[in-house]
């Protein structure tokens, strides 16, 4: 068995949580998925903190909470709160 991996894109002022600033490609970062993770757990082993973490959350291409849990495979979008986008 394979090391477990959780994708996670950042956004906006996130990106600086990874070594990539470019803003032309893409900010991941892969974190090792342990059992009963939710997208919460990941962003605190990354070292983002929660006020740091915006509404706009995704996991697998679908709007949640940080309360969410996550698994090997799964892909997870975060976003600061100045970049919220409108649910109509």
């Amino acid at each position: 068995m394979g090391v477990r991996l959780i994708e996670v894109h950042l956004y906006g002022k996130l990106r600086r949580f990874t070594d990539n600033l470019d803003p032309a490609r893409e900010s991941i970062i892969k974190v090792p998925a342990k059992n009963g993770d939710t997208i919460g757990d990941v962003a605190r082993r990354i070292g983002i903190p929660r006020e740091q973490i915006g509404t706009n959350i995704f996991h697998n291409g679908e709007y949640r909470t940080l309360e969410r849990k996550v698994q090997d495979g799964d892909r997870v979008g975060l976003f600061p709160p100045d970049m919220s986008i409108l649910m109509v």
